[in-house]
């Protein structure tokens, strides 16, 4: 039988008050079941959000440079524990083990950054107008936070999260995506072994419904920071503003990058494959949308197709495997749905288009990297998330039209452009409706301490990363003193 994974509220390894439970199977091959977790419910929220109230006052009176320290030893506790951490991933999310590799990387990176944070929670002071009054204002924890994580990134975007929360003096309950329990199991307990007391950080795993809103609609929740699908954003938004809660939202995208007649095609059609392929196009910042010049529309394409058929699929284990399985069987249907309604709206299927059922795929949720061609910018392959390896070419006639359509969504997270001119890069860093533009570069892909984040329908709230994270996670205080 699979082994079993608990809870862990209030410093202990916990069963779920419901008795029940799920199992956690590999992608790339559905017969390997990696462990079972704790099918929670609302009793057991409630005890975790109890947890945390109950540890907050002593951690906020932690000196924070004290909290850093702790934190520093997580990300040393991570860079020791890396590989181990990254084979897991891939087995149980399915990406590429050089992915995984440098998500883990990334929460070491950033915790490394965060932990000096704990120096660096500046308020400032200011002169009165007041006669004889010292003013000052000082950076407070915000209280007890919610956790909702995503499973593409499974041990990143955790680490975006808890890890500045806790550098600022928060108390934190996670509740982690059902298909990517055990990674954030993993990244809890090593948050043990660094000494983080009990209550401070605790995890229920479980549903949306079942976990996710009641920790979104909990009383004592003072913030609530989440990482999913738009739809399930506004939901949160709603019922935080109800609450009065402070929240971050980063959802959906639907990127795209634009290939001028004067770029280096090599170069653009590499920023492509690593863009709408990389984690089996299951990113948020992937490059579902390619914008191409019409004066270099067919040689560039057919480049980018010769490409795309290079690419091996297969578990992300093995070390020459370009493109490892989608998450799971409902992802799968999702992608080959999305294949159908663009065959039907009248695109070209160039390459692609199919389950993949070769001899390393047979096992697992395998979808072939695919390339449509004759995309009109208003086709819904064009306009809504597929979160899969499908990429759409859309011809224009030059710089503006491109400019227009790839602003033409309801979402702006990351945005692209292939030029060697520098006025249309400069133009377009300053026009592309997105929270973060790249020239000559994939569209996914930031470092860990600049702000992530976008626009529209992509993001709401503070970004995450770098120093906007501790803006999010403290309240300003404005004290006077007088004589």
């Amino acid at each position: 039988m699979a082994k079993l994974f608990k809870n862990y509220i209030n410093g202990k390894w916990k069963a779920s008050a419901s008795g029940g439970t799920f199992e956690n199977v590999n992608p790339a091959n559905q017969s390997e079941v990696l462990g079972r977790f704790q099918k929670s419910n609302k009793k057991d929220v409630n005890e975790a959000i109890a947890a945390a109230e109950e540890a907050l006052p002593q951690w906020r009176a932690t000196p924070a440079p004290k909290r850093g320290e702790i934190l520093f030893k997580v990300a040393e506790l991570l860079l020791q524990q890396k590989e181990s951490l990254a084979q897991d991933m891939t087995r149980e999310m399915g990406k590429i083990i050089s992915e995984t590799r440098g998500d883990v990387q990334e929460a070491i990176d950033l915790t490394y950054y965060t932990a000096g944070e704990g120096r660096r929670l500046l308020g400032e002071t200011v002169p009165s107008e007041l006669k004889n009054k010292f003013c000052m204002s000082v950076r407070m924890p915000v209280g007890i936070v919610s956790a909702i994580t995503p499973w593409n990134f499974p041990i990143a975007i955790p680490s975006w999260k808890l890890v500045p929360a806790l550098v600022c003096g928060n108390t934190v309950v996670i509740k982690p995506a059902t298909d990517t329990p055990l990674s954030v199991v993993n990244f809890v307990k090593v948050c043990e072994q660094a000494g983080l007391p009990p209550g401070v950080l605790n995890l229920v795993t479980g549903s949306g419904s079942d976990v996710g809103t009641p920790m979104t609609e909990h009383e004592k929740v003072n913030l609530v920071s989440f990482t999913g699908s738009t739809d399930t954003g506004a939901v949160i938004a709603s019922s935080c503003a109800r609450n009065m809660k402070q929240y971050s939202l980063e959802m959906g995208g639907k990127n795209a990058i634009i290939v001028m007649d004067d770029a280096d095609l090599e170069l653009a059609v590499e920023g492509v494959i690593f863009g709408a392929f990389g984690t089996t196009g299951q990113r948020c910042t992937a490059c579902s949308r390619v914008i191409v010049h019409k004066k270099i529309a067919k040689k560039f394409t057919e480049m980018l197709v010769a490409r795309t058929k290079t690419l091996k699929l297969g578990d992300g284990l093995k070390p020459k495997t370009d493109v490892g399985p989608l998450v799971n069987e409902s992802q799968r249907t999702k992608v080959d749905n999305y294949v159908q309604i663009g065959t039907n709206e009248g695109a070209k299927l160039l390459t692609g288009g199919k389950y993949a059922t070769g001899k390393d795929c047979k096992n697992g949720s395998f979808y072939q990297p695919t390339i449509f061609a004759d995309v009109a910018p208003k086709m819904r392959i064009a306009q809504e998330e597929i979160f899969g390896p499908v990429a759409s070419v859309i011809r224009v006639k030059d710089y503006d039209e491109a400019l227009a359509v790839a602003n033409d969504t309801e979402f702006g997270l990351s945005s692209g452009i292939c030029t060697t001119s520098l006025k249309y890069a400069s133009h377009f860093k300053a026009n592309a409706e997105a929270g973060m533009v790249m020239v000559n570069l994939p569209t996914a892909g930031v470092d860990y301490h600049v702000p992530f984040g976008g626009r529209k329908g992509s993001s709401y709230g503070s970004r995450e990363q770098g120093r906007y994270a501790a803006e999010f996670y403290t309240t300003v205080k404005t004290a006077y003193t007088a004589p």
